[in-house]
């Protein structure tokens, strides 16, 4: 287990230096920044590589057994209330679980965090069951997005304008490391247990209805609450001269991440015990492997959280304003970009995705692949979200043109790339891009005297939509190799024949 740890360790190390780079060259070419500040950012890059090897880690050996057990279980009970509930209830347990959904529901105001919390839950948890059962009546998949779309955008128009943003970065955040893990590998235990020929294909796309359940179910919260303001408390950065402050820093947050954590995956634990008291599936082995993946699983999101917050969260705001301030403030695109690029392959769940996804294909879709891919996609999504601050371009001229590309795009191309693609927008707009790119735009939203609410949030949906249409452009180039290949062979095929004929001539 320590040598998987090790290379869990090494992958993390690989994701978090390039942006690390970024900001060490940043602070020496354009954005002198005070050594306390980027000693605080480099100690959160050392929080950050070692959360994330220990989560991928406590996740692979915990969180997806759990998920693909309890999944191939439903599933076997052949009792549709049994499934319908059972999907239910787990998509609220894991939502309210959701580190990620803390961080947006302290920066809406308007609504009380608990109150916004349940309906993003609610949400999670009745498209959850919409998904489990696509799955079961093998439903398309295409269909059911354009259908589910439609309802959505018909509910936005009658939202505030104001809280449309807020909305659609709610479907982005709540799919974060806890909930990605799981919804996949129950995706995965419910079509292994169907086994039929479509069953791989089906395994995708429970992330992707998941992420709509929060947005629809936001908006008609907005509605009936009325907000006019959501407001995001912008971060500091403390006052720091020496390491031990730094270490101080840490340690004084240490407690509160601590709890966080702990409190937020006793739900996911209660629901292992139960289910293993339930079913005996799990033997002693497996049973104490699994506890070690739940410490793992702890301890990571503690560090990660702690790195996140602590080191990464202030320097992006910093980063925002000062960039703004100076006669450069066109660099904030294409430095925008740069992060989008490398800020993709430091989200947790990501990897997870891409571990997979090429498991499920056979290696037809391999990891690079969607790297590449995902992280081209994010890098043009978050140069679009620093137009935006610039020039304050309302965020629904980009979604509703993009949505319709990419629903429209799923109709052309393979069932499973569909799923692939749709589950990638939800994965990608994880941890990293809430608390580094949202402050970073907050942060120049605010020195450019604009208005935070809607110039400023909308990062996340932006950055949850890339990956739609960069992995099914990615399906559509992949099927014309296809096909250009078969073409040729056939050619070879026919020449080899008519050779022959000859030779017997």
């Amino acid at each position: 287990m320590m040598e998987k740890l090790r290379e869990k360790v090494k992958e993390s190390l690989s994701s978090v230096l390039p942006i690390t780079v970024i900001v060490l060259l940043l602070s020496i070419l354009l954005i002198p920044m005070e050594v306390g500040a980027f000693s605080l950012f480099l100690a959160g890059a050392v929080f950050l590589i070692f959360g994330m090897g220990f989560f991928q880690l406590g996740a692979d050996i915990s969180m997806t057994q759990l998920g693909q057990g309890i999944g191939g279980q439903l599933i076997k009970k052949r009792n549709l209330l049994f499934i319908v509930g059972g999907c239910f209830l787990m998509g609220v347990l894991i939502t309210i679980s959701e580190p990620d959904l803390q961080v947006l529901a302290n920066q809406v105001a308007s609504i009380p965090n608990r109150v916004l919390v349940l309906t993003v839950a609610v949400g999670v948890g009745i498209f959850l069951v919409v998904a489990v059962l696509r799955i079961l009546f093998k439903i398309s998949l295409s269909r059911l997005l354009t259908l589910m779309y439609l309802l959505l955008f018909w509910v936005a128009l009658a939202a505030p304008g104001e809280f449309l943003a807020v909305a659609f970065d709610s479907g982005g955040v709540t799919t974060g490391p806890m909930t990605v893990p799981f919804i996949m590998a129950l995706g995965i235990g419910l079509s292994a247990a169907r086994s039929d020929k479509d069953s791989a294909n089906d395994s995708f796309g429970l992330i992707a209805l998941s992420s709509i359940g929060p947005i629809l179910m936001v908006l008609l919260l907005g509605i009936f609450y009325h907000p006019t303001d959501a407001v995001y408390t912008a971060v500091t950065i403390p006052d720091v001269t020496t390491t031990r402050d730094v270490i101080d820093q840490f340690l004084w947050a240490l407690p509160q991440y601590t709890e966080e954590v702990i409190i937020s995956m006793l739900p996911i634990l209660a629901v292992f015990v139960l289910f293993q008291a339930a079913t005996k599936k799990y033997h002693r082995k497996q049973l104490f492997r699994m506890c070690i993946g739940f410490v793992y699983t702890i301890i990571g999101l503690i560090m990660f959280l702690v790195g996140v917050n602590v080191g990464f969260a202030p320097v992006g705001n910093l980063l925002g304003e000062q960039m703004v301030s100076s006669s450069y403030q066109w660099l904030l695109i294409p430095v925008g970009i740069l992060i989008g690029y490398y800020i993709v392959k430091a989200e947790p769940a990501v990897q997870l995705l891409n571990h997979q996804v090429e498991d499920i294909t056979d290696g037809m879709v391999t990891r690079g692949q969607m790297n590449i891919c995902l992280s081209i996609g994010v890098a043009g999504a978050v140069g679009l979200a620093m137009i935006r601050v610039l020039t304050g371009i309302p965020v629904y001229w980009i979604l509703i043109p993009g949505y319709i590309l990419a629903i429209g795009m799923s109709y052309r191309v393979q069932p499973i790339i569909v799923g692939i693609a749709f589950d990638s927008g939800g994965v990608a707009s994880g941890p990293m891009t809430s608390t580094f790119l949202l402050p970073l735009t907050m942060g120049a939203c605010t020195a450019l005297g604009g208005n935070v609410v809607t110039d400023a949030f909308g990062v996340v949906a932006l950055v949850a939509l890339a990956p739609l249409i960069a992995i099914q452009i990615m399906g559509l180039v992949y099927e014309h190799k296809l096909k250009k290949t078969s073409r040729t062979q056939e050619h070879i095929l026919e020449d080899t024949i008519i050779e022959l004929e000859d030779e017997e001539v």
